[in-house]
């Protein structure tokens, strides 16, 4: 009796519960159709540039089912590779293919020499009098060695940052609700937007520390490579840090307990780091490539690969870096609103 009490306890308690007992049956199913759709998705064809005196080389790419894009200059390849539009470009000297692979990504870099080596031996026939082709292979970010976790750390730095200061902030934030130290500054003459500033402020003070241990430790101690400047690395894991803090403030308004704020993690999280470049975004449907791009860690993640593994500089990280003031911004306002219709004070 005792042990069919304690069930029936536990079942109504759940049962009354109705987001805890939604999100049980609900988020599983969407994080598996997320997995579904990012490992499904379309294999990924290289983006080759060639020069207007290669173009020999183009129908045999496009055999290889390669995306070709023929450019009338060397000056015009050369832009779009910087601008990542390509991931190799090919010139020809003589009967060698001269071969610029862009190098940050070693998945694309893979999927260049694949179709590269399936081209020319394709064409290797007409050319057998003159022996064996042998293109020369050059990098213009990245190196031949380049590691995986080169690669994948800057990624994983935005993503480690996001989550820790998510859940910390959003779990303190709730806490100073539950315990009434929210409800005893909100009777005070203390507008909402000073309170929410405050909060912000305040644990806004740790995730600058936090953002400087992560950027020092992965790249002096973890050795990940750094081309760029420490300086934007660490604006750009504290800008993370922020907007990650904001919207952890923001959706703490809406649960009742730590139980709940941890529910948030599958539906907020899980999703963001699926769709923050961690896997070629090209190969995913245009609509869930878009549902990316209306998240913070896509631009973070971005902006530090920039930095690290292409050494770029300020007018390439910009826009990243206002899309997650931008993102603050937003989380902060809709706090300051959450406040007013949540905490009727």
């Amino acid at each position: 009796m005792r042990i069919r009490a304690i069930t029936l306890r536990i079942l109504q308690q759940f049962i009354h519960d109705k987001r805890t007992m939604a999100l049980m049956f609900i988020a599983p199913l969407l994080v598996l159709s997320l997995m579904s759709l990012v490992f499904n998705g379309d294999a990924y064809e290289p983006k080759i540039g060639v020069s207007a005196g290669a173009t020999i080389l183009s129908t045999a790419f496009e055999a290889q089912k390669a995306d070709i894009t023929e450019y009338a200059t060397d000056e015009a390849g050369d832009v779009a590779l910087r601008s990542g539009d390509i991931d190799a470009y090919i010139t020809l000297q003589g009967t060698s293919p001269q071969v610029v692979l862009e190098g940050s990504n070693p998945s694309a870099n893979r999927a260049v020499m694949m179709a590269l080596q399936e081209a020319v031996q394709s064409l290797q026939p007409a050319s057998a009098a003159g022996g064996q082709v042998q293109p020369q292979i050059s990098y213009l970010y990245g190196a031949e060695d380049m590691k995986t976790i080169d690669r994948f750390g800057p990624i994983m730095i935005g993503v480690f940052v996001f989550f820790f200061v998510f859940l910390i902030a959003g779990v303190s934030f709730l806490r100073e609700r539950t315990t009434g130290t929210l409800e005893r500054l909100l009777s005070t003459p203390l507008k909402r937007w000073e309170i929410v500033l405050g909060y912000v402020c305040g644990f806004g003070i740790f995730t600058v520390f936090q953002a400087l241990l992560i950027s020092w430790f992965s790249i002096q101690v973890l050795g990940i490579m750094m081309a760029g400047s420490f300086g934007y690395v660490l604006l750009m894991t504290l800008l993370l840090s922020m907007s990650a803090l904001t919207l952890g403030t923001l959706l703490s308004a809406f649960a009742a307990n730590e139980l709940q704020m941890i529910q948030f993690i599958p539906l907020v999280i899980v999703p963001q780091i699926f769709l923050s470049g961690l896997f070629p975004l090209d190969t995913l449907p245009l609509w869930l490539q878009r549902v990316g791009l209306a998240t913070p860690i896509y631009y973070g993640a971005q902006a530090l690969m920039d930095i690290m593994i292409r050494g770029k500089g300020w007018s390439d990280i910009a826009l990243d870096v206002f899309m997650l003031i931008g993102f603050s911004l937003l989380f902060m306002l809709l706090n300051v609103l959450a406040l007013r219709k949540h905490r009727k004070m």
